[in-house]
């Protein structure tokens, strides 16, 4: 008995590489939804990161205002006893005494509220709202692309 041996013709590099084309193209193309789908993912967190920084620094100003309005009420409320004290007598009373306690509370808030106020305003203008990290992994993947290209 004889076996018969098939002889395929050989291939050259250059047919296999250009079946192997579209197989390479959508790799590549598979691999560019996914970079793209990671950076987008990136770029979500560092959004939300950046949201929540401002959010939680307008809170801040909101309640500096608000203790800073309730010390300006109260140093208003103050100086309205104390001047109506200097037109109703010279002497130190018991209501002047009321308003000293008054213009100290209202102080005390005015500046407390003042203070958070100002540390918050300065936080927010010293911090850089551009999503570094995606910046950054976007100029590699630039790099990386014209390295290879």
């Amino acid at each position: 008995m004889a076996q018969a041996i098939a002889v395929t013709p050989a291939r050259t590099n250059a047919e296999s590489d250009l079946e192997n084309l579209p197989a390479l193209l959508g790799r590549l193309g598979d691999q560019v939804t996914e970079l793209v789908d990671t950076k987008i993912s990136l770029l979500k967190v560092e959004v939300k990161e950046e949201a929540n920084t401002y959010l939680h620094g307008g809170v801040m100003i909101a309640a500096g205002g608000v203790i800073a309005a309730v010390g300006f009420a109260l140093v208003n409320v103050a100086a309205a006893l104390g001047v109506s004290l200097l037109f109703a007598n010279n002497g130190l009373s018991t209501t002047a005494s009321y308003a000293a306690g008054f213009v100290t509370t209202g102080l005390f808030y005015l500046i407390v509220g003042g203070i958070v106020a100002m540390v918050m305003k300065n936080r927010l203008t010293h911090h850089n709202p551009a999503p570094a990290r995606s910046i950054e992994e976007l100029r590699k993947d630039k790099q990386w692309l014209t390295k290879e290209l």
